[in-house]
């Protein structure tokens, strides 16, 4: 397997895995809200000290492109970009909800639900979520297939239609809104509440990124905006609190 470096600042979260030579990965994952720009490269540096390793070793940089946290996202695409071009690395671009379901597919609680298909369901903040229906791997070592684009909509509007599964932060964040025009009832047994993005994912969907010959170029590395608009103006803001 390939030696891979991965980094995501898209949620409040900061996460950095290292993966050589096909050994078990490393992460460094804490909830670090606003400092992330702070311990990103440190915690680089600190995981690929301990692994007596650097980053000229390196095949790639896998990295989290969104869609989450306008300023998160940016902060891991111009990190990665920085290290990429100083030590010529191929980038591996991640969408968010790719790697959280390479993430979810390994759980002891997917695995032991039959289903064909599920989702992905983000907290996108603004009253909206992010999400997108992926197709359950053959193979434990694949996968998920993602069915189509990456959505953003009120939560409300997402369609569960032959998802037996439903997982991600939009569950806690916007309860039974999710479920307003769902064809069936959920049990709790077929959603997944605490699941959250982390390295490990984007480990997971680099190397397979990079077996397939899907890395970019450095310069070609751009974060994905699934949303034009990233904030609420302060009228917008008011208006939201009037009874």
């Amino acid at each position: 397997m390939a030696n891979i470096l991965a980094i995501d600042t898209s949620t409040a979260w900061c996460s950095v895995a290292l993966s050589l030579d096909g050994q078990a990965p490393i992460l460094r994952h804490e909830s670090v809200s606003a400092g992330a720009s702070q311990l990103i490269l440190p915690w680089v540096e600190e995981l690929l000290h301990s692994s007596n390793s650097s980053l000229k070793a390196l095949d790639a940089i896998a990295v989290g492109i969104g869609p989450g946290a306008f300023t998160g996202v940016r902060l891991a695409v111009a990190t990665a970009q920085g290290l990429g071009i100083s030590h010529a690395l191929a980038i591996l671009p991640v969408i968010s909800l790719d790697a959280i379901a390479a993430q979810l597919v390994r759980t002891t609680t997917f695995k032991k639900r039959a289903v064909n298909y599920f989702a992905i369901a983000i907290d996108a903040r603004m009253d909206e979520i992010y999400w997108a229906k992926y197709e359950r791997p053959v193979n434990d070592s694949d996968l998920a297939k993602r069915l189509g684009d990456i959505h953003l909509c009120k939560p409300e509007d997402i369609d569960l239609h032959e998802i037996h599964f439903l997982a991600g932060s939009a569950l806690d964040a916007y309860g039974s809104r999710i479920f307003t025009n769902a064809p069936a009832p959920f049990s709790e047994t077929a959603l997944d509440r605490e699941i959250q993005l982390s390295a490990l994912g984007l480990l997971d969907c680099g190397q397979q990124m990079l077996l397939n010959g899907r890395q970019c170029d450095v310069r070609d590395l751009e974060p994905l905006y699934v949303r034009d608009k990233v904030a609420f103006t302060t009228l917008e803001r008011q208006a939201a609190v009037k009874p």
